[in-house]
């Protein structure tokens, strides 16, 4: 599997120290360091190379859906989806976190996140995506320099729909996760809002397209009840194309919305898994499956193959057979490989 590293675009002004003109120089495709020859140093989880979207990442990519959520969220009136400057960090995965949405509109940073499971450490996952993020903005300006570089102020909201109770809206602090209390000198607020059924109704009332991802996310839960998801699924999508609901969106990415519904529920399941049989064997049930889905883009996985490595318990072990299959260049040549260690 040869990835090439891909390279932060820069073509910022140099005569500038404000970050108005520097928006445009986010790469739209971060570094992933996936390349059959990059050393990934043992200490670090290894970067996964293509991470599957999410249907809530693609209908948002358009922009004018994303301009109708920016002025929900913001109570804001714009009518230009030109103006939106997109800074999401594409591909830019590191132990097993992503960027969703983040753009700047008006010197305004908005970073959206979009979780069907409570996970109390965004506010650390933001700080990192916004220190990347400014690093971005000015990578050609001179930090040291007596003039102050003004940066687009950032706000950060995370869209939950999982299925534990959860409150309408919930603050999450960075300060919470620090384990001695007292003064606070580096913090960062998350908003967590519900978008549930009846939760967070006017903003959905707001952004419609969101009301109606909402509509198909609950459809395809009250099938999945009693059909298998690949069925639930696809029925949803039927289903809401003939009601009007995301029609135009599912028309055009059909087959591509029903494989992310389907990655999007197993990675779900995933989650849960981890909480519910313990970190370390989750873990290891974690690189498995990862495991399993680069063989799978090489060539079909047979049962048998896929109850060995599942059974693997040792996380070193796992560990080195992920590095095996990023470079293997078939499924024979990793089975060779594993063989011979």
């Amino acid at each position: 599997m040869d990835k090439k590293a891909k390279n932060i675009a820069t073509n910022g002004n140099k005569g500038h120290e404000t970050c108005d003109s520097a928006k445009t120089e986010i790469s739209k495709e971060v570094n992933t360091e996936t390349n059959a020859g990059k050393y990934i140093p043992e200490n670090l989880t290894p970067i996964l190379p293509n991470y599957k979207d999410t249907v809530f990442r693609m209908i948002f990519k358009d922009l004018g859906e994303l301009l109708s959520l920016y002025n929900a969220v913001n109570d804001t009136h714009y009518d230009n989806p030109k103006e939106l400057e997109i800074t999401t960090l594409e591909n830019a995965i590191y132990m097993n976190m992503k960027n969703d949405i983040s753009c700047i509109l008006d010197m305004r940073m908005n970073l959206y996140e979009h979780q069907s499971t409570v996970n109390p450490n965004i506010p650390l996952r933001d700080l990192f995506y916004t220190a990347r993020l400014y690093e971005s903005l000015i990578i050609k300006k001179d930090i040291y320099s007596s003039k102050r570089i003004l940066l687009p102020t950032p706000k950060f909201i995370t869209f939950y729909n999982g299925v534990e109770k959860q409150p309408e809206r919930q603050i999450m602090k960075l300060s919470d996760s620090y384990e001695r209390k007292g003064e606070i000198n580096l913090e960062l607020t998350v908003v967590q809002l519900n978008i549930n059924a009846g939760y967070n109704e006017e903003l959905k009332r707001d952004c419609p397209i969101l009301y109606q991802y909402m509509q198909y996310v609950e459809k395809v839960r009250a099938y999945k009840e009693t059909m298998p998801i690949e069925k639930a699924v696809k029925k949803s999508v039927e289903e809401c194309i003939a009601e009007g609901i995301l029609k135009d969106f599912l028309i055009r990415n059909k087959a591509e919305a029903v494989q992310m519904s389907i990655f999007e529920y197993d990675e779900e399941l995933h989650e849960r898994t981890l909480r519910e049989e313990g970190y370390e064997e989750g873990q290891a049930i974690g690189q498995a499956e990862f495991i399993l889905r680069l063989l799978e883009e090489l060539a079909p996985v047979s049962e048998e193959l896929k109850q060995k490595i599942l059974s693997v318990k040792d996380s070193e072990i796992l560990r080195k057979w992920f590095g095996l299959a990023i470079k293997a260049e078939s499924l024979e040549a990793f089975l060779q490989a594993i063989n011979e260690r």
